[in-house]
């Protein structure tokens, strides 16, 4: 299982000889073993100097997660994730069509380290539609709506961040925005701002609730990536 995350995530170059090994480890041990032990994750920095790290302990348990998952997609007979290749940049979860036991998604082809993150938001769509989200968000087991869609892109953050920090994959912007906003605690404005058509009675209320998190939340993500953020662009 770990092996076929750690070949999505960070592919097969021979100058990564950590992630080969943890590969190598996880082939001779097999899916039913433990997942190895990560190494220490490390620090990452975009061109502002916004800096992240995370600690090892929940690193290794998105991993184990990640790789059930990513077995589960790989190897389930009952569904189907399919990929097809976008134009440009994309967010998780446009030109998303799920259907009773497929889904399609699209991923862009100059980041294929990002392929996995769209496939597991994907397949966490289509377990939903297939009544199988307790098995696969335990965390929201019964969530609708906008703390359903919350949970989901909180996990696609989540094996972002695993990529990232862990298995050294390329920075990518759709997924690197939405990881430092979930890091940095504003995971709700930027779904509310970068989907301004969805969600209407949720973000009605939490505009209630945090009057001034809007203000805050743009004025974070100008000092963090030297642009508007989704959803306030002009193109």
């Amino acid at each position: 299982m770990t092996r076929q995350v750690i070949e999505v995530f960070a592919g097969i170059a021979q100058n990564r000889a950590q992630v080969a090994v943890l590969g190598l480890v996880a082939l001779l041990t097999g899916c039913a073993a433990a997942v190895p032990q990560l190494p220490e994750p490390r620090s990452i920095v975009i061109h502002s100097g916004a800096r992240l790290r995370v600690d090892q302990e929940r690193m290794q348990e998105v991993n184990e997660w990640v790789s059930r998952e990513n077995a589960n997609i790989s190897d389930d007979p009952s569904f189907w994730v399919i990929s097809h290749l976008s134009a440009g940049e994309v967010y998780v979860w446009e030109q998303l069509e799920v259907g009773e036991d497929s889904v399609h998604t699209v991923v862009d082809p100059r980041a294929p380290d990002s392929s996995l993150v769209h496939s597991i938001y994907a397949h966490l769509q289509l377990m939903v539609r297939m009544g199988r989200q307790e098995e696969w968000l335990p965390e929201a087991p019964a969530a609708v709506e906008y703390e359903l869609e919350r949970a989901i892109l909180k996990r696609a953050s989540d094996a972002w961040v695993l990529g990232r920090t862990v298995f050294d994959t390329q920075p990518y912007g759709p997924l690197d925005e939405l990881m430092y906003a979930t890091e940095a605690g504003f995971l709700d404005a930027f779904i509310f701002t970068a989907r301004p058509s969805e969600f209407a009675t949720a973000r009605t209320t939490w505009a209630r609730a945090n009057p001034d998190e809007m203000d805050r939340y743009r004025s974070w993500f100008l000092d963090t990536f030297n642009r508007e953020p989704p959803g306030l662009r002009s193109n």
